[in-house]
């Protein structure tokens, strides 16, 4: 086998040695803390309340670890064994040319869906629904299932052909234009999910008037914040886990609120999770991670290139065809992310806190305090996590730090 093979095969698997070894630390750090409720929850939390969070989180670790194992193994077993007699499969049927490439692509984009369908049954008619978080039906399931399928399809395709079209009419230039597009897809999409998407999936109806959104209103208006409107959305519909968020660019910018998170937390401390999510928009963070992700999926677009014309496919003896050496990069990419996890997580938990800080000058800190506090109890979330599971993938701080930081501590 090629050097280079054994190189992305060996990153690989190492890659998924240090996620299963980072789930171990979890597991052993959540478990050995169950007992006891941390100091300054005592009397927001019970016992029996934590007990139940580190079940969650332990049943929920467990299950990444199969999966982590799996997605693992596949990985290996896609590049050294399948991704030849795939290919040949597609071949068989199609002639070459832009569409067997893209047909390539999408007939492995589906197994590998397929490949994670028991995963997400189990995740959801076991494991949320026996600590009580499912609400879905299995035809709700399925029927999520099918539109998203159809929605990947419907965007993706074109984009494929797009991308294989350019690279064999400008085979020195393609990545550059591929990855404008790709930065102007991804702005307009802030604003093309909210309007076109999200309702194919969700209801969204305005917030009904009342002194809550009065109070929001207000809360807006002194954050110098515009919005086209706001909505609930029919999250109960699925689950109980509660949330709020905003999207979308100039006035095409809406606050959106899950149900669940209305019906369980007072106006306080709905404000001041607002207050939270508006500090995202009023600190830049949103620009941020725009310019964030503009660095990455430029480094990523310039591998591409180079992987499309040093023949990366060639290392595993497959044929040069584009969209087998698109699933090749894609697949050796996992474990170069999955080293910059602790990069972006960081960046993100900042922000985090950032946020959290321009909620408690905007609200003050006891709402969002037992916000936090709520929002943790209810979602099962653990208050003791392993400190380095959490620096690889924890987008948000954990609530106890949170709380700190807010507290002034």
């Amino acid at each position: 086998m090629h050097f280079l093979a054994i190189a992305i095969i060996t990153a690989i698997v190492l890659s998924g040695a240090l996620g299963l070894y980072l789930l171990y630390r979890q597991a052993a750090t959540v478990a050995a803390n169950q007992e006891h409720v941390p100091d300054g929850f005592a009397g927001a939390i019970s016992a029996e309340e934590h007990r139940r969070s580190a079940a969650y989180t332990l049943a929920r670790t467990r299950l990444a670890v199969a999966e982590t194992a799996v997605d693992t193994v596949a990985a290996v077993i896609w590049l050294t064994l399948l991704l030849g007699p795939l290919y040949n499969i597609v071949a068989q049927w199609i002639a070459p040319g832009l569409s067997r490439s893209v047909a390539v692509v999408v007939l492995f984009a589906v197994l590998e869906r397929l490949l994670d369908l028991p995963f997400s049954i189990f995740s959801t008619f076991s494991l949320e629904a026996r600590f009580g978080f499912n609400r879905a039906t299995f035809a709700m399931f399925v029927m999520d299932r099918m539109k998203g399928a159809a929605l990947s399809l419907a965007l993706g395709v074109p984009l494929l052909y797009g991308l294989f079209f350019l690279l064999g009419q400008l085979p020195d230039t393609w990545w550059l234009i591929g990855w404008a597009g790709l930065m102007i897809l991804m702005i307009a999409m802030t604003v093309i999910y909210p309007a076109w998407i999200a309702p194919i999936f969700n209801k969204f109806t305005p917030m009904p008037q009342g002194q809550l959104k009065t109070r929001i209103e207000a809360l807006l208006a002194k954050c110098g914040f515009e919005s086209k409107g706001l909505y609930v959305m029919d999250a109960s519909r699925r689950s109980t886990h509660g949330n709020a968020y905003f999207t979308g660019f100039g006035k095409a910018k809406r606050i959106v609120f899950f149900d669940t998170l209305l019906q369980n937390h007072t106006p306080e401390e709905i404000l001041s999770i607002l207050a939270h999510e508006l500090g995202h928009y009023k600190l830049g963070h949103i620009g941020q991670r725009i310019a964030e992700t503009a660095v990455l999926s430029f480094i990523g677009f310039a591998v591409f290139s180079w992987a499309f014309a040093g023949g990366l496919t060639g290392v595993f003896g497959l044929p040069a065809d584009p969209g087998l050496v698109l699933i090749v990069i894609l697949t050796a990419f996992g474990p170069i992310l999955h080293l910059l996890s602790p990069l972006t997580s960081f960046l993100s938990r900042r922000a985090e806190y950032q946020a959290d800080g321009f909620a408690k000058a905007m609200a003050g800190a006891a709402p969002m305090i037992s916000a936090l506090t709520k929002l943790s109890r209810d979602n099962l979330s653990t208050l003791t996590p392993d400190r380095l599971y959490a620096l690889f993938y924890y987008s948000h701080p954990p609530v106890p730090a949170r709380i700190a930081r807010l507290k002034g501590a």
